[in-house]
């Protein structure tokens, strides 16, 4: 047998959940376009309906998976309860600030948090998880905390969307992190969105007591689009749950850039959004920031490649 044919059966998995990583992130690098076309329905509008189409989504999924048993030994575990339902108002803070971002011409306001967020990452890592920072790590938060400064100085303002955005989702990730595999994605998604269940609902009515509800009176075309919100919403999740599960992480890390750069692209060349020199500076110094970060993985993932004793990708079916 040859050296490739044994690298056959690794190779695959990762090929695969590469594949799976980048049809995610496309996906969540396309959203702004499929929000954008919901108009004129309003942000609160869509977060509530997302949320509840989300809730249906899965109960499907989870019906034509046989997934039922599953999900009846997470309900009974106090701890994963209530680490979901953390997590459940997490995502929802960062589905609604991205909606209001989206829906109110702030695009790429809201691609910078995403740029963003793996700085947050390594930052909570440090503060929450207690781990030491390498040098390159310390440059790159540097160089983030010196763009949001830029941004601040040149706009008067904080740049509160990029920020709500960034650490939500980076919170997020870190209770999502504290459940572990424990808890599958399709169960974690539901429990997670079940919580929300009451707030949609409550949503809901109070659209319809004040601006009125929109589904079935903008044409077939946009309620359909609607209706559609908790695909859209579940896909791209399950798909990065499956390339976590097989391709190496460093390769997910680095497909992760696609999502905030088509919605610069989108939000800079399709909505000629207003980008002006600050702007321009903040993005600069935070890409260099994610440029510092990106070598620093590398760099890690080589070294640990080069122990002894250490194989990096034999876990990643």
């Amino acid at each position: 047998m040859t050296q490739q044919d044994a690298g056959g059966p690794r190779a695959r998995p990762a090929v695969v959940g590469g594949a799976y990583a980048f049809v995610a992130y496309l996906l969540w690098g396309l959203f702004p376009l499929y929000f954008i076309a919901l108009l004129p329905s309003g942000p609160w509008e869509v977060v509530a309906w997302r949320v509840l189409l989300t809730v249906v989504f899965c109960v499907i999924a989870i019906s034509v998976m046989r997934g039922w048993s599953a999900l009846g030994r997470i309900v009974r575990q106090p701890r994963l309860l209530g680490l979901s339902a953390l997590a459940g108002v997490l995502i929802f803070v960062n589905w609604t600030v991205y909606l209001i971002a989206t829906l109110t011409g702030h695009v790429i306001e809201a691609s910078l948090g995403y740029f963003i967020n793996p700085i947050v990452t390594v930052l909570l890592g440090v503060l929450v998880l207690h781990e030491r920072l390498r040098r390159l790590q310390w440059a790159a938060i540097g160089f983030a905390a010196a763009a949001v400064t830029v941004i601040v100085i040149g706009y008067g303002k904080m740049p509160w969307i990029s920020l709500l955005l960034a650490f939500s989702f980076g919170f997020y990730g870190l209770v999502k992190n504290r459940i572990g595999p424990s808890v599958d994605a399709l169960s974690g998604l539901a429990l997670e969105t079940a919580w929300l269940i009451p707030v949609a609902a409550g949503m809901l009515i109070w659209v319809s007591a004040t601006t009125g509800i929109t589904v079935g009176t903008a044409g077939i075309g946009h309620g359909v689009l609607l209706l559609m919100a908790g695909v859209v919403t579940a896909v791209p999740l399950l798909l990065f749950a499956a390339a976590t599960r097989r391709a190496p992480l460093s390769l997910v890390g680095l497909l992760q850039f696609l999502n905030p750069i088509l919605q610069f692209v989108i939000g800079a060349a399709i909505l000629h959004e207003d980008m002006p020199l600050e702007r321009w500076i903040g993005f600069a110094l935070v890409w260099v920031a994610l440029i510092v970060l990106t070598i620093d993985s590398l760099i890690a993932v080589r070294r640990a490649h080069d122990a002894p004793g250490i194989n990096p990708v034999a876990d990643i079916t």
